[in-house]
């Protein structure tokens, strides 16, 4: 009798007829070149940007700082409330929109080249090119047996990185709490829990993702790896092995005539696959587990500068191309098609609406609250009264005075519970207000309810004026 049940697959089974495939580490090529370069320079900008911004000063305050236990948010000279939200739902809509522009043109730039996870991921690998040795010296490390030196390597790389993710975690918290107190509170040892925990937690998500988790974030847990093909069409520059030019593929000398010997220009060298930072084979075609690095364009082009062949065996360029549509001379004129074009344009809206509404931002908020306890009543004249309370919001830098008035109603009273109006720079202040109406005027107009206005102005600057309607209640 035969045993039909399934047996576990062995360690030494073939990989098709295994479940799983165990992850192999990835330890890439160094590379130098042209891209490199715009990589090198783009992880030191947005470094130079994220470590030094917390820094900087502006008008006795920090520049940039997200104060959310007061519930104002800094940026430079201007100030922004929980009220001011439509603002970060036009940034956003601004960033998608340049994703998707900059996507459609030429691929996944900010995923090669200035993608937090690809920055500090090139960070790590510099630490440990510099510690470890070059990708074959690496891989002769993971293989080696543990040992003195080996510890000494790995534990020392490990502390230079978690010394880095924890900077990374501390300059981050600096953005929410002012960083000046936050580095006194680190260095008294006084930190508090709130900032303590996120300094970890962030400083161990940089040191997991960079240091273990590389290319698997990309490939598994970003989902801009899943759905940028809908960005992509044929006209979108994307780093291309091109087959017409390089292939047949094969080994052979340098002094090799390969035309006469039926060969293209690949040498098979396999180059590209070793500085690849995901481990994908970019001669396989466009896979969606490339991020742009255009690594491999570099690590082709001074294997075809060793040979004396022509560069451009891998290139950015696009699928129209490589099909023989039109020639690398035209890529320019197709860049601007109807896919970028409206991408453009509704960019251009967006953002000219947006500046243009931080421009004529007007430093003033007003609320209106009721009172209560009763919605009218009956003065010893005989006239109703309503009471307020107006809750003014200086948004500015600058103190204001204010003059309140109100409309809706014929001869309608103004009395306000203080003579001085006035509000210091990105201070809230309580205006008790009563409006009092005449009694023959409510009867002429024979309502229930009637809408008023209130009007705050800034008695020294006529633009800050705010205009807020509510309800003045009959009897």
């Amino acid at each position: 009798m035969t045993d039909d049940k399934q047996q576990p697959a062995s360690a030494d089974a073939p990989i098709e007829q295994q479940l799983y495939a165990i992850q192999q580490k990835i330890q890439p090529r160094a590379v130098h070149g042209v891209f490199a370069n715009w990589r090198v320079a783009l992880v030191l900008i947005t470094q130079a940007v994220y470590y030094g911004l917390p820094w900087l000063q502006w008008d006795n305050r920090q520049a940039v700082l997200f104060d959310l236990a007061a519930r104002k948010f800094y940026i430079f000279g201007l100030v922004f409330w929980p009220q001011d939200f439509v603002y970060l739902t036009g940034l956003l809509i601004l960033s998608a929109l340049g994703l998707f522009l900059f996507t459609a043109v030429a691929g996944r730039l900010w995923c090669g080249y200035a993608c937090p996870q690809t920055v500090y991921t090139e960070i790590f690998m510099w630490v440990e090119e510099w510690l470890e040795g070059d990708h074959v010296a690496r891989k002769k490390l993971d293989k080696a047996p543990w040992n003195a030196s080996k510890l000494k390597k790995r534990g020392l790389k490990h502390v230079v990185w978690f010394a880095i993710a924890l900077w990374t975690g501390f300059t981050f918290v600096g953005y929410f709490t002012p960083i000046q107190a936050l580095a006194a509170e680190v260095a008294s040892l006084n930190l508090g829990p709130w900032e303590s925990f996120w300094i970890l937690f962030y400083g161990f998500a940089t040191w997991g993702n960079a240091g273990f988790m590389r290319e698997q974030v990309c490939k598994y847990m970003c989902p801009y790896a899943r759905f940028q093909s809908v960005m992509f069409d044929s006209d979108t520059l994307t780093v291309t092995y091109d087959s017409s030019i390089g292939e047949p593929r094969g080994p052979r000398s340098k002094k090799t005539d390969y035309k006469a010997a039926g060969l293209g220009t690949c040498i098979d060298c396999e180059v590209c696959v070793q500085v690849c930072p995901t481990g994908i084979d970019i001669r396989n075609g466009l896979q969606y587990e490339c991020i742009g690095c255009a690594a491999c364009i570099d690590g082709c082009d001074q294997i075809m500068d060793k040979m004396g062949y022509p560069r451009g065996l891998i290139r950015y360029t696009t699928e129209n191309v490589v099909k023989g549509k039109y020639p690398d001379s035209g890529i320019v004129r197709h860049i601007l098609r109807p896919r970028t074009l409206i991408y453009t344009v509704l960019l251009g809206l967006i953002a000219g609406a947006f500046v243009f509404s931080l421009a004529t931002r007007v430093p003033l908020r007003v609320d209106v609250v009721r009172d209560r306890v009763a919605l009218s009543k009956e003065t010893e004249e005989g006239d109703i009264e309503n009471v307020y309370r107006l809750q003014i919001i200086n948004k500015d830098g600058q103190p204001h005075r204010y003059t309140i008035e109100a409309e809706g109603i014929d001869d309608l009273e103004v009395v306000t519970g203080t003579r001085d109006i006035a509000a210091g720079p990105l201070q809230t202040i309580d205006v008790p207000v009563s409006l009092i109406a005449e009694s023959d005027e409510l009867e002429e107009l024979d309502r229930r309810s009637i809408e008023v206005t209130f009007t705050v102005q800034a008695t020294d600057d006529p633009r800050i004026r705010e205009e807020v309607a509510t309800k003045f209640f009959n009897r």
